[in-house]
């Protein structure tokens, strides 16, 4: 079939990749310059099976409350005259039930594990390098409480067949040296040696070099504006390219991968996705020979921050901010966090100066993604992955793959 993909984010464009390995003629519909330039450009780095935790859980409610009015608080809520975020909100409350948040886990965890091992596979076929780092991710706890469920939670993970174990401060320090200098009280660890990181946007770049030479057709600088719909059926997408030329692309199926603009034309289709954009900041720090900086990817999870080792660069990401589309760097919160992880790392030595970055993360309420049919017969979703974009990805593409060769797209 010739099929379209929308989007040349992580979720476009492995879906590009596997799509045209079961056959198919893809060509990617990008508004930007080239692959992953916006919301899988500079995330944290981390391919992070080990937290399949939605953050709708029944402890949410009550940190947010504590976080509220705190302009470093890992989430921060800022109200807008939009119903769309607050009906997205409330959905978000309900994911909090205990039943609701076990079925998400579980829902999560049995994709980022097949996602796993697509990616596995991905390596071994293709030998795609990204500054890839496969020592685990070290979760870290400063907060004794939170310290004493690592237990429970690792018996959970345990149960889906994840290789986790709690250790202590003194061991958290032999798996990443960088921490015997910490200047903050640090509990203890949940390590996961199975989980890894690398650069999401080099990952992406060189997927999409390796699709080009299978076959897929990638145009850049041209925006999907609508669809071609006649007689209630979708023939192909409406296009403009960057000299504002229009025209339509004719397709026999339409892969939707536009991340957190994904609810915005699916309600051309007259369906409404519950995905919302969720801002997250990050920092790229230059670091030099001899740096304290961790190898191992770490995650805090008193502030919900994150830092992976890309080669001569510390990449630190977190926070989460409800404030619609903007994209604008507030500096204050890409300060904090970068101060956070020189309190943790203090032996952190800098080689230049940090580079500020923000995203919005396509977000639903229980952070499981899109992934099916429309009501169209014809248009699929791969969308709304949250902060487990990578994570998720060749998972969600390989499946979306096997949905379209499932049955005949009429």
């Amino acid at each position: 079939m010739n099929v379209i993909v929308l989007g040349a984010g992580v979720a476009g464009v492995t879906s590009a990749w596997y799509l045209a390995c079961t056959g198919h003629s893809v060509s990617v519909v990008e508004r930007g310059e080239g692959a992953a330039l916006e919301t899988s450009f500079a995330n944290g780095g981390q391919i992070s099976v080990s937290h399949p935790e939605p953050w709708a859980n029944p402890r949410a409610p009550g940190q947010i409350l504590r976080w509220l009015g705190r302009t470093n608080a890992p989430l921060r809520f800022r109200p807008r005259a939009d119903w769309r975020q607050w009906s997205w909100a409330a959905a978000f409350l309900r994911e909090c039930l205990p039943g609701r948040t076990r079925r998400n886990t579980d829902a999560i965890a049995a994709l980022a594990l097949r996602s796993r091992d697509a990616l596995r596979a991905l390596r071994e076929e293709t030998g795609i390098e990204f500054e890839r780092e496969a020592r685990g991710i070290l979760h870290l706890f400063f907060d004794a409480a939170e310290f004493s469920r690592a237990g429970a939670r690792a018996a959970l993970l345990r149960g889906y067949g994840m290789q986790v174990r709690v250790i202590d401060a003194r061991e958290c320090a032999a798996i990443e040296p960088a921490l015997s200098e910490c200047h903050l009280p640090l509990r203890g660890g949940l390590y996961a040696p199975e989980d890894e990181s690398g650069d999401a946007h080099l990952f992406t770049r060189r997927l999409a070099e390796l699709a080009a030479a299978r076959g897929v057709k990638f145009r850049y600088r041209t925006e999907a504006i609508g669809w071609d719909i006649v007689d209630g059926r979708v023939f192909g997408v409406r296009i403009r390219d960057e000299h504002g030329l229009t025209g339509v692309l004719k397709a026999d199926a339409i892969v939707l991968c536009l991340g957190s603009q994904s609810a915005d034309f699916a309600r051309l289709l007259g369906e409404d996705l519950p995905i919302y954009p969720v801002k997250g900041y990050s920092v790229t720090l230059p670091v030099a020979a001899e740096n304290g900086a961790p190898h191992v990817s770490i995650t805090d999870e008193s502030r919900r921050i994150v830092c992976s080792r890309l080669g001569g660069r510390l990449r630190i990401a977190g926070t989460a901010e409800l404030a619609g589309y903007d994209l604008g760097i507030d500096r204050a919160r890409c300060e904090a966090i970068l101060a956070r992880a020189r309190e943790i790392f203090p032996g952190l030595r800098e080689a230049g100066e940090p580079q500020f970055w923000a995203g919005l993360r396509p977000t639903t309420p229980s952070n499981r993604p899109i992934l099916r049919r429309s009501r169209m017969p014809n248009v699929f979703y791969n969308t709304g992955h949250g902060s487990l974009g990578w994570t998720l990805a060749c998972g969600s593409a390989q499946a979306l793959a096997k949905i379209i060769g499932s049955g005949s797209v009429l």
